[in-house]
């Protein structure tokens, strides 16, 4: 599922604010971290990602994998922290990121 521009700027204000919740280190995208994303998207939905390698493309290559990996859109990058999204099937009121934001 492809995001609009508008979904982009309103999930880009969402996240503004929201501190990373993964952070990808030296061991890369090792099993743990998998599982880690995978709560971490089913409670929160819209999270920030940090890459914490210094390559560009070795930082882009980890958040692709790490999208692909998990079924989630990729909204957007800065530096270092990625926002990525995945909606899920029954949202937490007091976790969801999206759903916390509209109250």
């Amino acid at each position: 599922m492809s995001l609009s521009p508008e979904q982009r700027r309103e999930y880009r204000a969402i996240a503004h604010n929201l501190k990373p919740v993964i952070i990808v280190g030296d061991k890369g995208l090792s099993e743990g971290l998998q599982e880690e994303l995978e709560r971490a998207l089913n409670d929160h939905e819209l999270i920030k990602i940090k890459v914490a390698s210094t390559d560009r493309d070795a930082r882009q290559e980890a958040i692709t994998a790490l999208c692909e990996s998990s079924g989630a859109d990729l909204v957007q990058t800065i530096g270092k922290i990625a926002v990525i999204l995945r909606r899920a099937k029954k949202p937490n009121p007091k976790l969801s990121n999206l759903l916390r934001h509209k109250h």
